[in-house]
């Protein structure tokens, strides 16, 4: 596959003009990649309106995902997840309230988004869930869902892969949203490499109607680099607006670092994944074969990533993350319950070598009694999120946030997902849940402003 951007740069490179525009650095080396860092010059393209080479790259990444549409994101999965609920939004019915139906585990970048664009959200709940990582959403559950409301989402809206490697009916999920005629929006930012799989479970390719990858967590890209889908039918017509939609919630000044990545990533999609993803799947199984005979088991049901489950084992002062981080290994994310690794076709045969001796060096564990569950608090909105994170904020300790109202969410990232969503009344269950999560502090509403600026009311509780 030709790699119409990577050429550009290059002759570009080789040629010597005299730089009279951005970068500032003028293509001296400081860190060593400068020479190839441009901006949009004549003959290098605009990604908000491509017509050359960046257009001929985004229709090469189509090709590849078998889409209506795949267009480049040089701000990861967040731009993308802004410009397709932009999108799903710009098609609501005019005359109703805004609202998307979404699982509860939605990163943080969702909760941005409805403050930005101006919508409410309705939750989904898993009927039961491991952390506040998995809200695995039934086919049932969103049909029950929405034969309850009175009104219809204009998107409905699921993570999947989630952070533990739980991965959703995507399929079954999109017959529910055809039968209503609503879009389904996925945010498979952990997902990317799934479409190359020999069993893909990609959500475009099984009914999603948009859906967010991002390239540098399971391909060989830099990080920063994404893409957003558009399914190969596009119902909804959304293909119509989806680069002003990007452009919306980009930069002005997208790196051509970043879309030199994403040009050469797909070239190497087309000559080496599907071989790649094999090798990774096996050295992976290995891993799950050493598993077998102890307590510990990888529960993710993505083939290349491994999720330790320590919630049933008595730990004492054992250090989960410790304990991996004295091989010199880093993982992608760890609590007291579960460590995650996400692993590439990238990782070398050492690093799973590493891994081997590190589980093989576990203690033997006992297990519990009985098991810690995890429960999704279900808050009470008492502002809207978008009122909630454009007002006066402070942070005050957790143990001090009790009936107080949520400012800006309080999240680590990873995994960046909300305990309790802007708005909501903070109770002492979700106090609990945030210490549990290690969180000393929050940040709650002070002052709250309406739409010209003034105060609207004073210290809310």
């Amino acid at each position: 596959m030709d790699t119409p951007i990577i050429d550009f740069v290059k002759n570009y490179n080789e040629v010597g003009t005299a730089r009279f525009h951005m970068p500032g650095h003028k293509g001296v080396s400081f860190l060593g990649l400068e020479n190839i860092d441009i901006t949009e010059i004549k003959g290098a393209d605009d990604l908000s309106c491509p017509e050359g080479i960046i257009k001929k790259s985004e229709e090469n990444a189509s090709e590849l995902f078998n889409t209506k549409c795949t267009v480049y994101s040089t701000g990861g999965s967040t731009q993308s997840i802004n410009a397709m609920l932009y999108l799903a939004f710009l098609n609501r019915d005019k005359n109703k309230k805004p609202f998307v139906l979404a699982g509860r585990n939605a990163h943080k970048s969702f909760i941005f988004a409805a403050a930005k664009i101006g919508f409410g959200v309705e939750w989904l709940y898993p009927e039961e869930s491991k952390s506040l990582c998995s809200a695995l959403i039934t086919a049932d559950i969103l049909e029950n869902k929405l034969n309850e409301l009175k009104e219809k989402p204009f998107a409905v809206y699921i993570t999947s892969p989630d952070y533990l490697g739980g991965v959703t009916d995507v399929k079954s999920l999109s017959e529910v949203c055809k039968k209503h005629n609503i879009p389904l929006l996925v945010d498979n930012a952990h997902g990317a490499y799934s479409a190359f799989l020999a069993e893909p479970f990609h959500p475009i390719l099984n009914g999603a109607d948009m859906c967010c990858d991002s390239a540098h967590k399971t391909l060989p890209a830099l990080t920063g680099c994404g893409y957003l889908h558009i399914e190969k039918n596009d119902r909804f017509s959304f293909s119509q607006n989806i680069h002003s939609a990007m452009a919306i919630f980009g930069t002005s000044s997208p790196s051509y670092l970043l879309l030199q990545s994403l040009d050469l990533c797909n070239k190497y999609i087309s000559e080496n994944i599907k071989n790649d993803l094999s090798v990774c799947s096996e050295k992976v199984d290995e891993i799950n074969a050493l598993l077998n005979s102890g307590l510990i088991k990888n529960i993710s049901k993505e083939p290349i990533k491994i999720t330790l489950d320590f919630s049933s084992v008595q730990k004492n002062d054992f250090s989960v993350a410790g304990h991996f981080r004295k091989y010199n290994i880093e993982f992608e994310y760890a609590d007291d319950d579960y460590v995650v690794f996400m692993a590439t076709a990238q990782n070398s045969q050492e690093d799973f070598m590493r891994l081997k001796e590190a589980i093989k060096s576990l203690p033997d564990f006992i297990k519990k009694e009985e098991q810690s569950k995890f429960q999704f608090v279900r808050g009470n909105q008492r502002l809207s999120i978008r009122d909630a994170i454009f007002s006066e904020s402070q942070e005050i300790p957790v143990e001090q946030a009790e009936g107080k109202i949520c400012g800006t969410p309080t999240v680590s990232c990873p995994p960046a997902i909300p305990i309790v969503v802007s708005g909501e009344e903070i109770t002492r269950k979700h106090i609990e849940l945030l210490k549990r999560y290690g969180k000393e502090k929050i940040r709650v509403v002070r002052r709250m402003h309406n739409a010209e600026g003034r105060v609207q009311n004073s210290i809310l509780n």
